[in-house]
């Protein structure tokens, strides 16, 4: 028998199967600084400690993103260690703050298979469940991914695929307790616009530019414990579609993420991603920009401190966004990498 894990094939999944996923893994302040390194994130609770601890906390919370990709990192070896590609996310609910010195550990159950027509991948529908060291639940969300078949010949299963909600209702929010935001400075986010000065349909530019590094993507894949090979092995990936490696989807997002800050400064944390869809593939070399469109407002109930906001942020590779590239009626413009649908909550008036 053999002792090494080669990762489960698309036939090895089962709708209900529950996977305990190893190695929790305990956040540092080193992981905090590293993740600051590679993606220049400038959201100040997550920046300056003193800052958090005037809005409640007892330290500056972890980036929210970073929380996400450790825990999605727990995954890979059982659910995406032989993907072709992660196509997407849905119902993703931001609950606890983590902080250094938390430990996150994760299981996922299968709630969704379809083989692909080819014969040769499936995609596998999950739902992953991040958990502190207290046992209580940090972030909960869902993802598909296309999974390559180990036998072509192996018989489909019977297709199940998940309704998914399109968008977490703004009342599934969760604010986080014992904080407050009344006297937040602004000029120490470094920007005066708030979730007042926001409007349903307001479009945002947010202007420049991050070019992805080989390096730094390799870096941040490790950093999240994230073995999947197409991001990681250049041995089997050359012989692939592509002829190189993939970025991780989730690298773009953060980028995406630390652009918007230019035109969403005070978008301090982020409470839900409704949907989200990695268009296109993305390689080092590529020049990542962004854009996004306020999708909806609403309160949060109990808190006149805070409002959420629905954004839908456009990524793209090696193509401005002044135009605002996206969908178009079949399909999406030429450049466009990633669509991402979430809420953030922001401080009020």
């Amino acid at each position: 028998m053999t002792k090494t894990n080669e990762g489960n094939y698309f036939e090895d999944f089962k709708v209900g199967q529950v996977l305990h996923h190893a190695t929790p893994r305990t956040v540092t302040e080193g992981d905090v600084a590293l993740y600051q390194a590679l993606f220049g994130s400038r959201f100040v609770l997550q920046s300056s400690a003193e800052v958090a601890r005037k809005a409640g906390y007892a330290a500056a919370p972890v980036d929210d993103l970073l929380a996400f990709h450790i825990v999605f990192g727990k995954t890979v070896p059982d659910v995406s260690l032989n993907a072709v590609a992660n196509l997407g996310y849905a119902d993703c609910r931001f609950l606890k703050p983590v902080f250094p010195g938390d430990t996150l550990s994760t299981e996922s159950k299968v709630i969704g298979l379809k083989e692909n027509s080819s014969g040769e991948t499936g995609v596998v529908h999950v739902r992953s469940t991040g958990r502190n060291q207290k046992g209580e639940i940090v972030l909960d969300y869902v993802r598909w991914v296309m999974v390559r078949k180990r036998d072509k010949a192996h018989p489909a299963p019977e297709e199940d695929v998940p309704h998914l909600p399109a968008v977490v209702g703004a009342a599934h929010l969760v604010a986080p307790a014992g904080t407050s935001f009344k006297a937040f400075d602004t000029v120490a986010s470094g920007s005066s616009h708030l979730w007042d000065d926001y409007e349903k349909g307001e479009r945002i530019d947010h202007v420049d530019g991050i070019t992805i590094e080989e390096a730094e993507h390799m870096m941040a894949t490790r950093l999240y414990q994230n073995t999947a090979k197409v991001h990681f092995n250049q041995y089997t990936e050359g012989k692939g579609r592509f002829g190189r490696r993939l970025i991780y989807g989730g690298h773009v997002i953060s980028l995406a993420r630390a652009l918007s800050f230019n035109g969403l400064g005070n978008a301090i944390l982020i409470a839900a991603i409704n949907g989200g869809r990695h268009v296109a593939p993305c390689f080092g070399g590529d020049t990542v920009f962004a854009w996004s469109e306020v999708l909806d407002k609403a309160e949060v109930k109990g808190r006149s401190d805070l409002g959420a906001l629905r954004l839908r942020t456009i990524a793209t590779k090696d193509r401005t966004c002044a135009d605002f590239p996206g969908p178009k009626e079949k399909g999406y413009e030429d450049g466009v990498i990633l669509d991402l649908d979430y809420w953030v909550f922001m401080p009020r008036r």
